[in-house]
């Protein structure tokens, strides 16, 4: 009975993980390029109450006893399944198609990367540089931040599929201006680590950041401006998994109680 309390008080504190990440998905449902994440659970070690041995016959036993202790949170995964593409009147968001990342500079100098392609261009020395709304630059596909000299209209900048940044000339024809997003993939998005702001940095699990122009082997994602990459979180799928989370955790509630119940009654007797 002891065994039982503490494993229904593990299923209890498993499922309050579960529940801490599902009001989370929701919390972010209208979060520009939030990916949804996903509470995956194991079980802990195994007591052996009986190994596989013989009858009292002598015949063999085919299997042999054993009891759980509980469970426990195995990882909290990100699914980084593609989110809607929703129409934005900021001239500077941008949705991606595929697989790719945009890569942004933070404060320490690190290099984050985020599917929210909602940018503003900012002011700076002599000109304009493109940030995400917090104000982290975003970086080009050589790892430079994107700036722009003030002789050039910010409204009048065209982002190409590919991310190259264009200008019409005197006769009002788009021109290359050598300066394209930086689209990065990695082996395993999986093993990112979280930073906030629904931006990523890599880990080993993820493996290195690759530049897709970089790799020929690479599917190279399309940008979509005037768009922004919605969140991918399914509101009826999560209420469905918060119902059952819910149910879960009053079910180990009344296991914990039932054990209860039995340890006093067995304190209680008498010879």
């Amino acid at each position: 009975m002891m065994r039982a309390l503490y494993s229904a008080a593990s299923g209890m504190k498993a499922q309050q993980v579960n529940v801490d990440v599902i009001s989370n998905n929701l919390a972010n449902v209208n979060s520009t390029g939030y990916k949804t994440k996903t509470a995956e659970f194991k079980s802990l070690l195994y007591q052996t109450l009986q190994t596989r041995s013989t009858s009292a016959n002598g015949d063999l036993k085919p299997i042999g006893a054993q009891v759980g202790t509980g469970t426990r949170t195995a990882s909290i995964t990100t699914q980084f399944q593609q989110g809607p593409l929703l129409e934005t009147a900021n001239p500077f968001g941008f949705g991606i198609e595929g697989e790719g990342f945009f890569s942004v500079l933070g404060l320490n100098g690190e290099t984050y990367y985020t599917r929210n392609g909602n940018f503003q261009m900012a002011i700076s020395t002599g000109g304009f540089m493109l940030c995400t709304s917090e104000g982290y630059p975003v970086l080009d596909s050589d790892g430079m931040t994107i700036e722009f000299d003030d002789t050039y209209v910010v409204s009048k900048l065209v982002v190409t599929s590919d991310g190259t940044f264009c200008y019409p000339d005197e006769t009002n024809n788009l021109q290359s201006l050598g300066i394209r997003l930086g689209m990065y993939q990695v082996t395993n998005p999986a093993g990112f680590d979280s930073v906030g702001s629904t931006m990523f940095k890599v880990t080993d699990a993820s493996g290195e950041a690759v530049e897709e122009m970089d790799n020929p082997a690479l599917k190279r994602s399309v940008i979509r401006q005037g768009r922004v990459e919605g969140s991918n979180v399914q509101v009826a799928d999560e209420v469905v998994n918060l119902i059952v989370a819910q149910r879960a955790y009053e079910m180990n509630s009344k296991a914990i109680q039932a054990s209860d119940e039995m340890l006093g009654q067995a304190n209680s007797l008498r010879r």
